[in-house]
């Protein structure tokens, strides 16, 4: 019955859109509707429960990553300052697809303002390419500790990791910005229903009735540009790190360094592969089914959010012991 009304609504909205663009000037549409996953409507408020449980995971730990680093003088150093950028990317990132995921979910209130809709779609671009951009600075950073860690305090000073960051951030910023203008520009004049759960650019700009090239070889320029050239930089630095640790003396040195860098690794590519899978299905997956796109879209915001607090800041020694100690501290 539930699926049956939900077709029916959809049924009305496409019948409704179609029917408005042909009397209206849809060039700006006053807001659009996310359907959120087509084809498991019905599962929706059982998908949300693991949606909600890895956000809430997320934010826990991202939050604690943060107060951990700030509360602790120690901790003032590059590898924290980049894992504190990490954190507030990934609570940026998260946060801005789930809360309006979960209304969809659980009020089948998929209705967004068309400047809401860009402004999500800004956010959400800018914010992964920052993170990438991050994963190469900490990476980076890892590279000047274990292959020339006596120089490590001179080369990554404070003004250079702020210099890092303010680098990632204009970049991020300034790549991400025709993503917006151009999908303002264009004529929408089929219908204002997105097949997502979120506003992603190609979703959007597909719904445009005009010719779309621009923003979709821009797209894939921003897409091999940001994430082939940052791919090739964090390679470089873990083949270094590697030889290194080939290199350690004793076999207990090796293997605590190569586990480290190995979850590490484990993270990165957990963020790139379902980041490029999302991106490409738009333009060449044709035959990928539309709700198992949809799941991995939303799996690449919300599983890397939830595992960088784990592997980044818990699995490392310092973090873990004021952890440990303020447990302890709050016990007594």
């Amino acid at each position: 019955m539930q699926k049956t009304l939900f077709c029916l609504r959809v049924g009305h909205l496409l019948l409704y859109s179609m029917s408005d663009s042909n009397t209206t000037d849809f060039t700006n549409p006053s807001n659009f509707i996310l359907l959120g996953i087509p084809g498991l409507e019905a599962a929706h408020v059982w998908i949300s429960i693991p949606f909600c449980t890895l956000y809430a995971i997320a934010i826990l730990g991202n939050f604690t990553i943060l107060f951990i680093v700030k509360t602790e003088p120690r901790l003032h150093g590059p590898m924290y300052y980049f894992l504190c950028m990490l954190a507030v990317t990934d609570l940026v990132l998260s946060t801005s697809i789930l809360p309006k995921t979960l209304s969809i979910f659980w009020f089948n209130f998929g209705e967004i303002d068309f400047s809401a809709c860009l402004t999500q779609m800004y956010f959400i671009h800018c914010f992964s390419v920052m993170e990438s951009g991050i994963f190469v600075a900490m990476a980076f950073d890892r590279y000047v500790a274990i292959c020339d860690p006596l120089r490590h305090s001179t080369i990554l000073t404070n003004p250079v990791v702020a210099k890092i960051g303010l680098a990632v951030v204009l970049r991020g910023s300034m790549l991400v910005l025709p993503y917006s203008f151009l999908a303002r520009r264009w004529p929408y004049c089929r219908t204002n229903i997105i097949p997502h759960s979120y506003c992603e650019h190609m979703a959007v700009v597909k719904l445009a009735c005009g010719d779309i090239r621009i923003s979709s070889y821009y797209g894939l320029f921003v897409i091999f540009s940001v994430i082939g050239l940052d791919v090739f930089f964090i390679t470089v630095s873990y083949i270094h790190i590697l030889r290194s640790i080939f290199s350690l003396p004793t076999k207990d040195a090796r293997l605590k360094t190569f586990g480290t860098c190995g979850s590490h690794l484990c993270v990165i590519l957990a963020f790139y592969i379902p980041c490029l899978f999302s991106f490409l299905t738009y333009r060449f997956g044709h035959n990928v089914a539309l709700h198992f796109h949809i799941l991995i879209a939303n799996m690449y915001f919300l599983v890397p959010p939830m595992l960088n607090p784990i592997i980044y800041g818990v699995r490392t020694k310092q973090i873990r012991d004021r952890l440990i100690w303020l447990f302890a501290h709050k016990g007594t």
